[in-house]
């Protein structure tokens, strides 16, 4: 619980400098009875910084309020910087995600660390802006797996921005077996995807209403479905 609690400072800390705030109604328990208890709220901050003289930085911290009693149950972090030293419009990409949770009616666990390293690249695309990168990821289980990742970042806006459309795409392989008691058994790789495409009006000034649709294939289930959670969310860009 004590790291729990550093994790949460943190991410809390950090928040203050973030560039937008959003509150999400998730409602997967509505879609997925069988595998969600309940649908939750959660918090998702988010700092970008495309300003920077040597590349880019990303930081999205999340908590998902699916605790007893609307407590935290849940809260991960992502940090990226791109980084260019050359002329070609070619980035050295680098990230990292980590996070904790706990799960009634009171055992912790672990997020496991990854660390990336690959290229990145900015393009335009029919007005829409993206970026594209491909590496090496390390996940720290307790048998580490080494994988592949593809990433892709994206957005547009409509109506001089009134309408947004943004979000990002993931997909990477990892190790069945994890080194621990449930996967002990298993061999080989599969390929896990994420994806958060969301949808954005702006209601007045800096507030928006929107929706974001988390999609999961491989990460909260080793069936081969696609889950698709959408939400009703509220952001307050700073």
């Amino acid at each position: 619980m004590k790291q729990l609690s550093i994790l949460f400072f943190l991410c809390t800390t950090l928040a203050l400098q973030a560039q937008q705030l959003q509150l999400h109604y998730d409602f997967r328990h509505s879609i997925d009875p069988e595998l969600h208890r309940r649908n939750f709220s959660y918090l998702s901050f988010e700092y970008f910084n495309a300003n920077d003289s040597l590349g880019s930085f990303l930081l999205k911290a999340q908590m998902d309020f699916n605790g007893e009693k609307n407590n935290i149950g849940q809260l991960f972090l992502q940090v990226s910087q791109n980084l260019r030293f050359w002329k070609p419009k070619v980035f050295m990409a680098l990230n990292f995600t980590g996070g904790l949770g706990v799960t009634p009616p009171s055992y912790g666990y672990y997020l496991s660390n990854s660390f990336g390293l690959g290229a990145a690249y900015p393009f335009q695309w029919k007005g829409a802006w993206m970026n594209a990168s491909m590496g090496y990821r390390y996940n720290t289980f307790a048998k580490p797996s080494h994988d592949l990742q593809g990433t892709l970042y994206f957005g547009k806006g409509f109506f001089n921005y009134k309408l947004l459309v943004a979000g990002s795409f993931v997909a990477y392989s990892e190790n069945r077996n994890h080194g621990n008691e449930w996967t002990k058994d298993l061999r080989g790789k599969k390929l896990a995807f994420f994806g958060d495409p969301q949808i954005w009006y702006r209601i007045k000034g800096k507030y928006s209403i929107g929706s974001r649709y988390s999609m999961f294939y491989h990460v909260l289930t080793s069936e081969h479905t696609l889950q698709v959670y959408p939400s009703l969310a509220l952001k307050r860009e700073f």
